[in-house]
């Protein structure tokens, strides 16, 4: 917890803390799955929790696809996304036939969603741990300031702790269990 860990890599050594039973946000309070825990916090427990993972990941696919209108294959045809032309971009099948789908298209695209002034903070479970944004507007369709926290820059902070005492055939396991995109971590 000191070293603000998230996901797997935090399950993995024994707290049970997953923002999706903590902070329930989208239908997380409707679904029915357990949040898989470590004991040791070595690399063979946050590869267990990472298998059983997958399998709750599926569990809850089920669950979502049961809740959806029209049931698992959508037989009723109904759309799924939302439906508010403000924020949702038209159809291609009309933005290609229609001139005034083609004008929205284009606002939506170049100008973005018309946010109010303010500012929020909003993080989700991702695979890797918490995937934060904070944003704040002054208005508009761009943001005055955009912050985003990408687990794997913070998961790999720790590992200047993990490795002393450890051989050097064991720093590939390390940091294969850590699970991090370089990506993420190029700041």
């Amino acid at each position: 917890i000191d070293y603000a860990l998230s996901g797997p890599n935090l399950r993995g050594s024994g707290i049970e803390f997953d923002l999706r039973k903590a902070h329930p946000y989208l239908a997380y309070n409707e679904i029915e799955f357990d949040v898989p825990v470590g004991a040791t916090g070595d690399c063979y427990d946050r590869y267990l929790v990472r298998m059983e993972e997958m399998r709750q990941s599926v569990r809850i696919l089920h669950q979502c696809l049961d809740k959806l209108p029209g049931g698992p294959d959508n037989a009723s045809g109904e759309p799924i996304n939302v439906s508010d032309g403000k924020i949702v971009l038209p159809p291609k099948s009309k933005v290609l036939t229609q001139m005034e789908e083609l004008i929205h298209h284009f606002m939506l695209v170049t100008q973005g969603v018309n946010a109010p002034p303010g500012e929020i903070y909003f993080s989700a479970e991702n695979p890797k741990g918490e995937l934060g944004f904070y944003i704040n507007s002054r208005g508009g369709g761009t943001p005055h300031r955009l912050k985003i926290r990408a687990p794997s820059f913070v998961n790999l902070s720790i590992l200047p702790h993990l490795l002393p005492g450890h051989l050097i055939g064991d720093v590939v396991a390390i940091l294969g269990s850590l699970d991090f995109v370089m990506g993420e971590c190029d700041r």
